[in-house]
């Protein structure tokens, strides 16, 4: 890591649209900022209807070669770009550091599974086979084939700005389309420089384009007709709104929301592992993941044990700029974001929860300015408090004390996100029935993050997600294509005369 140069550039972020970068009709721009230091870093130039009808044309200019390409070959550009991204990954995760402020090992580690799904994407020709019987009716054969929709749209996180980009655009651009990427405002950069890479691995220009912006982008590529599909990772207000406005002008959406994960700690379990996972996964960075466990539901008497060992840890986190080596957690990624955190644990002090743990005011040496917390927990939480609620996106930890598994279980499948939870236990009929009856769309037995792996897909359930179809994986083969059907018959095979009844196996 040493050998590592911190990200510092300082040229303005632009659009990347008929595979060359572009200021295209942009006039108003923002500040990026540098978690670590609370300094301006770049600027960001915010994009215009006018941007996102420039990417859109490209698009479909480029589309009707790429769609017509064979998959083999298109598979074999994919290929091209995995191995630059292998290359370049910890330049690529040095970048995410500098505008996120995730620590660099955390970077490093979304750059690889972004890079699984690029590998997984490789692998297209088999995911695009259809079926196919023969002699369906007296002379007559059908198939089913799968192809591309066109021009599709991804609208994703600042928390993952290279991990969930790669859950859209390598399946959606092997299987055929055109991708247009709006990326967060807050750290844009990896997705230009992901673009760059595409087109070094020889992806035609007009194939893959980033328009940089606000909700001006948003807007406009949810009404664009030419737009088949959109993907979103967000926030559930933001994705209810993704997933209405895209269906009311006729598209295909799949909107990844909120959640409020939690994890289910037995009395049996093995509880320095329960702690070491909680730290982890409520604390690695700095809990702006959509995976993070928020919620730590303790089950009888277990409370007593975990509590003290979780404080003892939180105060021992170790918290600088992320590209210091020994660091755990970095900073939040703004100071709005870092006074919404605030805000949440006053709110929990207020409404009567236990704080043990209290990280606010947290200051980092040569780093005063920067949007530093400290990590913070709570115990005796309970389900009616706004910090058990609602998503705080923070490293904030909320310790709930229950009597019995049956009302472990019963809270999670009350609560109106669904998107991750973990139980730890060494009883395999527990493990077996919290798999079976829990509500939640990606479960860990002794897991704390159970992301699946790129050929499994994510997804949550409730309002965690909007849409019929998980991320990744044959999920997102399905959400890229449409399936045609094709029944054919030949002059020879065919009675003469018209037919007036509906047809029928013969």
């Amino acid at each position: 890591m040493a050998t590592v140069p911190a990200f510092t550039s300082t040229d303005d972020v632009v659009h990347y649209i008929n595979g060359a970068t572009t200021r295209g009709a942009s006039t108003r721009k923002q500040p990026i900022f540098n978690p670590a230091t609370g300094e301006t870093a770049r600027a960001l130039l915010l994009g215009e209807i006018a941007d996102v009808d420039a990417a859109v044309a490209s698009a479909r200019a480029a589309f009707p070669a790429w769609r017509d390409t064979p998959p083999i070959r298109r598979a074999r550009v994919m290929l091209k770009f995995l191995q630059l991204m292998n290359r370049h990954r910890d330049e690529l995760a040095s970048i995410i550091t500098a505008e996120h402020g995730k620590v660099f090992s955390d970077a490093q580690g979304e750059v690889s599974r972004g890079i699984d799904v690029i590998e997984f994407a490789c692998g297209i020709p088999q995911l695009l086979k259809g079926d196919y019987t023969e002699q369906v009716s007296t002379g007559m054969d059908n198939w089913t084939t799968r192809q591309p929709l066109g021009v599709v749209a991804g609208i994703t996180p600042f928390n993952f700005p290279c991990m969930v980009p790669c859950w859209m655009f390598p399946v959606a651009i092997a299987a055929g389309n055109a991708f247009i990427l709006k990326p967060s405002e807050r750290d844009p950069s990896a997705a230009l420089f992901m673009a760059g890479l595409l087109k070094q691995a020889g992806l035609p220009d007009g194939i893959f384009g980033v328009v940089q912006g606000d909700r001006v982008v948003v807007d406009a590529l949810l009404a664009h007709r030419q737009v088949a599909a959109v993907s979103f990772v967000g926030s559930t207000p933001v994705a209810n709104y993704i997933y209405e406005t895209g269906a009311k002008h006729g598209k295909r959406v799949q909107a990844l929301g909120g959640a409020k994960n939690h994890m289910v700690v037995m009395p049996d379990a093995d509880i320095e592992q329960a702690v070491d996972a909680l730290i982890g996964a409520g604390y690695g960075s700095a809990g702006e993941r959509c995976m993070a466990i928020s919620v730590a539901l303790l089950v009888g008497d277990v409370a007593d044990k975990v509590v003290p060992l979780l404080a003892e840890r939180a105060k021992q986190l170790k918290i600088g700029n992320g590209m210091q080596p020994n660091a755990e957690m970095g900073p939040i990624v703004t100071r709005q974001a870092l006074e919404r955190v605030e805000e949440f644990i006053a709110s929990g002090v207020d409404e009567g929860a236990k704080l043990i743990v209290d990280g606010r005011g947290y200051k980092v040496p040569g780093h005063e300015e920067g949007f530093f917390t400290g990590g913070t927990l709570f115990d005796h939480v309970t389900p009616d408090m706004r910090i058990y609620k609602e998503e705080i996106f923070g490293p904030v930890l909320a310790c709930v004390r229950v009597k019995n598994f049956t009302e472990a279980v019963d809270l999670i499948n009350e609560h109106e996100f669904g998107n991750g939870v973990a139980c730890y236990t060494r009883d395999g009929h527990i493990a077996r029935e919290f798999g079976r009856r829990i509500e939640v769309g990606m479960v860990g037995i002794n897991v704390p993050i159970p992301v699946p792996m790129a050929w499994h897909g994510f997804g949550g359930w409730k309002r965690s997600l909007f849409g019929d179809v998980h991320a990744y994986g044959e999920e997102g083969v399905r959400f890229y294509t449409k399936q045609k059907s094709i029944m054919q018959r030949w002059p020879e095979s065919t009675e003469k005369g018209a037919e007036f009844a509906m047809p029928t196996a013969k």
